[in-house]
C-alpha cells in the first residue's frame, strides 16, 4: 500500500500571512434551490464491485454564497436492488482527505446481501479529494525520503523540520488561496446535505469511520432532522479537536507498539528476537538510531521506520508482515525486507499526497492550533519522554498548523437530543481514536447506544471479521434495532457505559505475511488508511 489516509496531530516562530475568509458557522444556510437535474450515473464496475456507479455534483464553494463559484463532488453508488427500500446509506472512511468511492462497493459487498440490496449505497470524495475537482496537492514530493530524524535532538534537525512545515503551509496558501478557507468538517457537512437533496431523499443514513465519525456528528448536528441512522465506528472525542487529540493519540499509539512487541516476544521461536518485550523493544529502538544514520537502502531512514510501523497500531493483521521484515533486519543485516515494508506501509505517492494536503488544510481550519512553537516544543517533549514512538512524527505531521494562512474557527458542539438513536462502535485498546472518544460522544448524543470490543485494538472494527460486532450492525440497519444496555458505565470497560459489549478478536498467528493480510480487516483498512 503507498497511500495513506491523514489524521490527527503543529505552532509557528513566525506565523504566514492570513488570507481573509468568512466564518464557517454551524447556522442554517441560505436557502438553496432543488437540483436542476437527477445525477447521471454511469458504470464505474472494478472486479471486486461489478455494480459500482459513479456521477459527479457540482456543489458551491462557499455554501454562503450558493450562486458563486462551483465545485465537484465525484460520488460513487450499489444501487439497490430489494424490493424493500431504505433509502441512502452514505459511507466515507475517514481521513480527512479519504477516498470513499470504492467503500461503498466494500461496504455494499461486506454486509449481507439481504441488508445492503436495500439500501443505495454511497459513496463520495469529499471536496479537495481524489476525483472530485479541485483535487489538492500543495507540495508534491513533501514526504520524499530521507526526510529528517522525526525527534528533533539538534537545533540544526529542528529548524530543518520547522522549515519543512513551513514551506508546505505557503505552498498550499500560494496554490489554493482561494480554496483553503473553504476546506473544513463544516463545509463537507454542507456538502453532505447537498448529496442528500441531489438523490431526492428526505433522510439519509449514515456510516462512517474515523474522522468520518466526526463529520457525521457535524452533519446531524446542522441537519438533525435529515438523520435516519447513523453508524460511527473507532470515534474521534469532538471535545479534543484537534491538537489535543493528537497529544492523547500519541500516548495511544505507544501502548498499541509495545503490545506489537510484547507479540513478536511471545513468538520468538518464528522471529528470535528474545522473549523478554522490553529486550525486543531495546532492539526495535538500536534498529531506529541505526537507521538514522545509515537508511536501509537509502530510503528508510527513523522516520520512514516510524511511518512503516504506524499501521500497525491501526490493525494487528500487519503484525506478521511487520515482524518479518523487523526480524530480518536484525537478525540477518537484511535491508531488502525493510525497504519493502515502507514500500508497502509508508511511502506516500501522489494519491497519499492529496490526502495529507486536505488532511492538513482541513485540520488546520477547523480549530485553533498554538502559533508559538515554544508551546509545541514543550508538550511534545513532555510527551515523548513516555511515549517515544511516534510523538515527534505526529508533531511534524501536523505541524504546517503552525503557519497555516488561513484562520481557524471555533470546533462545532455536536451534543444533540434532537437524533433517533446513533449506534457507536468502540475498541478499548484503539490507538487512532483512543476509548475516551466514544465514550464522550455516547453522553453527548442523547439515546445513542455504545458497542464495544473489550480488549480490542484495531481501528475500524465492523465489517472486519468480529461476528459479535456485525450481528449489532446488521440488525441496526435492517430495522433500527439497537442494544438495550443502560449505558450505566457498570460494564467494566471504562467510563461511558457501554450498551453492549463484544470479545476482542484473537490475536494473529505468525503467518506468512501474504496470508496474514489478506483478512477483511485488512481489505478495509485498505480503504480507510493510516491516521484518522
Amino acid at each position: 500500500m503507498t497511500r495513506r489516509a491523514a489524521v490527527l496531530c503543529g505552532a509557528a516562530v513566525v506565523a504566514a500571512g492570513t488570507l481573509t475568509a468568512a466564518p464557517a458557522r454551524a447556522g442554517t444556510p441560505r436557502p438553496v434551490p432543488a437540483p436542476a437535474a437527477p445525477l447521471a450515473w454511469t458504470k464505474c464496475a472494478t472486479a471486486a464491485y461489478p455494480t459500482l456507479e459513479c456521477a459527479s455534483l457540482k456543489v458551491p464553494l462557499d455554501h454562503a454564497t450558493p450562486d458563486g463559484r462551483q465545485i465537484t463532488l465525484a460520488l460513487s453508488r450499489v444501487p439497490h436492488t430489494a424490493e424493500t427500500y431504505q433509502g441512502p446509506l452514505l459511507v466515507n472512511p475517514g481521513g480527512p482527505g479519504g477516498s470513499g468511492l470504492t467503500l461503498a462497493g466494500f461496504v455494499a459487498s461486506a454486509l449481507p446481501e439481504a441488508v445492503a440490496a436495500q439500501y443505495d449505497v454511497i459513496g463520495f470524495d469529499p471536496r479537495g479529494v481524489g476525483r472530485s475537482e479541485p483535487a489538492l496537492n500543495c507540495a508534491p514530493g513533501h514526504f520524499a525520503p530521507v526526510r529528517p530524524d522525526s525527534v528533533p535532538g539538534t537545533p540544526t534537525v529542528e529548524a530543518a523540520g520547522l522549515t519543512r512545515a513551513r514551506s508546505f503551509a505557503q505552498a498550499c496558501g500560494r496554490k489554493y488561496a482561494d480554496v483553503l478557507p473553504h476546506l473544513h468538517t463544516v463545509a463537507a457537512a454542507r456538502d453532505v446535505d447537498r448529496i442528500r437533496r441531489a438523490l431526492g431523499a428526505e433522510r439519509i443514513s449514515y456510516f462512517g469511520y474515523s474522522y468520518g465519525t466526526y463529520l457525521g456528528a457535524v452533519y446531524a448536528r446542522l441537519y438533525p432532522q435529515r438523520v435516519r441512522r447513523a453508524v460511527l465506528d473507532s470515534v474521534v472525542d469532538p471535545t479534543g479537536v484537534w491538537y489535543e487529540n493528537n497529544l492523547t493519540q500519541d500516548r495511544a499509539f505507544n501502548d498499541r507498539h509495545r503490545a506489537f512487541l510484547a507479540w513478536v516476544a511471545r513468538h520468538d521461536r518464528t522471529y528470535r528476537l528474545g522473549t523478554d518485550p522490553e529486550k525486543v523493544e531495546e532492539t526495535w529502538y538500536a534498529m531506529r538510531a541505526a537507521l538514522a544514520s545509515r537508511p536501509a537502502g537509502g530510503t528508510v531512514g527513523a522516520a520512514e521506520l516510524e511511518d512503516t510501523f504506524l499501521p500497525g497500531g491501526y490493525h494487528h493483521g500487519y503484525w506478521p508482515f511487520l515482524a518479518e521484515a523487523f526480524a530480518a533486519y536484525v537478525n540477518d543485516q537484511d535491508t531488502e525486507a525493510l525497504v519493502e515494508a515502507y514500500e508497502e506501509f509508508g511511502a506516500v505517492d501522489a494519491a497519499g499526497e492529496n490526502t495529507y494536503s486536505v488532511y492538513v488544510s482541513v485540520q488546520c481550519r477547523d480549530a485553533r492550533w498554538p502559533r508559538d512553537w515554544r508551546r509545541w516544543r514543550a508538550d511534545n517533549w513532555a510527551v515523548h519522554a513516555e511515549a517515544p514512538f511516534m510523538t515527534w512524527n505526529n508533531a511534524w505531521y501536523n505541524a504546517p498548523c503552525a503557519f497555516w494562512p488561513v484562520g481557524a474557527e471555533r470546533p462545532v458542539r455536536v451534543a444533540n437530543d434532537r437524533l433517533p438513536p446513533v449506534l457507536l462502535f468502540q475498541a478499548t485498546g484503539d490507538a487512532a481514536t483512543p476509548y475516551r472518544g466514544a465514550a464522550r460522544l455516547h453522553r453527548l448524543l442523547r439515546g445513542s447506544r455504545l458497542v464495544v470490543e473489550d480488549g480490542g485494538g484495531n481501528h475500524g472494527i465492523t465489517l472486519s471479521g468480529n461476528a459479535c460486532l456485525d450481528r449489532h450492525l446488521v440488525a441496526y440497519l435492517t430495522d433500527g434495532t439497537v442494544p438495550r444496555g443502560d449505558g450505566d458505565g457498570d460494564d467494566g470497560v471504562g467510563d461511558g457505559g457501554a450498551d453492549a459489549v463484544c470479545a476482542a478478536l484473537p490475536e494473529p498467528e505468525p503467518l506468512p505475511a501474504e496470508r496474514a493480510m489478506a483478512t477483511s480487516g485488512a481489505a478495509l483498512h485498505r480503504l480507510i488508511g493510516f491516521r484518522p
